[in-house]
């Protein structure tokens, strides 16, 4: 889950002035897959890889604002099938498993033996997953609206919970498939996101990112801006094939069944208290217990990266961890 990062400034913290790269590469892990991957900040510095959002969310710019460019070597890439990553929107040989080796591919390209991952949303998921593969690789974990990748995390989300809270968009959600597939709209979705119909698979690709991405702010006013056919397009079939698959996880609750792999890695955690994508149970089961796990439950604000009090939060757990 998660869309892309927005631009504004945060009330007690500010994104970091915006810095070019100084490394741009593509990659290629096999499968017919190749991945841009990009480097900015310091070339020596602490390394901290980002894990964007979707799946499909791709990364932007403002992602490496986060990170005083002085200190960090910022480290972004775009996953399996989207962003500049090619082939575009293919979900051929693209499982969860395909990105964790894609990360460690990366990792030993740039010649980093311990880096710091960056996620939120679906780049929590995949940040808690790679620690959790290699856990001598992560020297610090930062996680914002984190998701499990749980049945009922997606229950939530696609099954009504949310659209309790917002019945009109919702409504809109529900009404390009058929009343008799409305129990299953991930799988009805996925019938029409796959169908080989360029246009159909756009406008479909429309609806399912419309649903996520209005739910995003608490800031909430109105229809956001419709994506582009390619990013929607792209964007849907990603992240509707994950859900489609349980994210390719031996089990549910799998990151919490493995977490004690990793309960020695520092991890701060950032949860918006009103996010309606990622509820902050998950956020609250994730960290209790977990004796390094700091969850700072950031009041009036939702999911999106952009939130003012999530941005600040981040901004503030990246200075901590300088060393």
């Amino acid at each position: 889950m998660d869309r892309t990062a927005g631009q504004k400034r945060a009330s007690g913290a500010h994104l970091y002035p915006p810095v070019e790269p100084f490394d741009q590469r593509r990659i290629d892990v096999g499968d017919g897959h190749v991945l841009y991957v990009e480097q900015s900040g310091h070339p020596e510095g602490q390394p901290v890889v980002v894990c964007h959002g979707g799946p499909g969310g791709g990364c932007s710019p403002t992602m490496r604002r986060f990170f005083d460019p002085r200190h960090y070597r910022i480290i972004l890439f775009d996953q399996r099938g989207c962003g500049l990553s090619r082939p575009h929107a293919s979900v051929t040989a693209n499982t969860t498993w395909h990105l964790i080796a894609d990360m460690e591919q990366i990792r030993q390209e740039l010649g980093i033996n311990q880096w710091m991952v960056f996620g939120g949303s679906w780049g929590a998921t995949l940040a808690l997953l790679y620690a959790e593969a290699h856990p001598d690789r992560v020297e610090a974990l930062i996680l914002r609206g984190v998701f499990l990748a749980t049945k009922a995390e997606l229950e939530w989300f696609y099954g009504g919970g949310a659209g309790q809270f917002y019945p009109d968009l919702w409504a809109n959600f529900r009404r390009p498939i058929p009343e008799g597939e409305q129990h299953d709209l991930i799988g009805a979705y996925h019938k029409r996101l796959f169908s080989g119909d360029y246009m159909a698979e756009a406008r479909y690709g429309r609806h399912w990112a419309m649903w996520e991405n209005a739910l995003a702010s608490v800031a909430f006013d109105g229809p956001p801006g419709e994506a582009s056919s390619d990013y929607a397009r792209a964007f849907a079939r990603l992240e509707n094939h994950y859900f489609q698959n349980g994210a390719f996880l031996e089990e549910d609750d799998q990151i919490l069944r493995d977490r004690h792999r990793i309960e020695h890695i520092p991890t701060k955690i950032v949860q918006g208290r009103l996010d309606m994508i990622c509820p902050p149970i998950s956020a609250h089961r994730l960290a209790q217990g977990w004796a390094r796990a700091e969850l700072q439950l950031v009041p009036m604000s939702g999911h999106a990266l952009s939130e003012p009090g999530i941005t600040a939060g981040l901004v503030r757990a990246m200075d901590a961890l300088r060393s």
